[in-house]
């Protein structure tokens, strides 16, 4: 199963900004967040296809999980 991954902003230090991976077997968004260190208390958007999803969206081959982390602001 391939799929694209994208991060955006704080997300992306430390790891990257647009990767395609290829896995054996299907996963959910909350298995890849945890596969990236991101804890699920600092994502604001999570957009599968440019559709809001929640965690245990399971992923099929060829989707596009697109992952944002809240924004703070004073």
């Amino acid at each position: 199963m391939r799929l694209t991954i994208k991060l955006f902003a704080d997300f992306r230090q430390g790891r990257f900004a647009i990767r395609e991976c290829e896995f054996c077997e299907n996963r959910s968004v909350s298995q890849i967040m945890q596969e990236l260190v991101i804890p699920p208390d600092e994502v604001g958007v999570l957009l599968c296809n440019g559709r809001h999803v929640d965690f245990e969206r399971e992923l099929v081959d060829g989707d596009t999980c697109s992952i944002f982390p809240k924004i703070g602001g004073g």
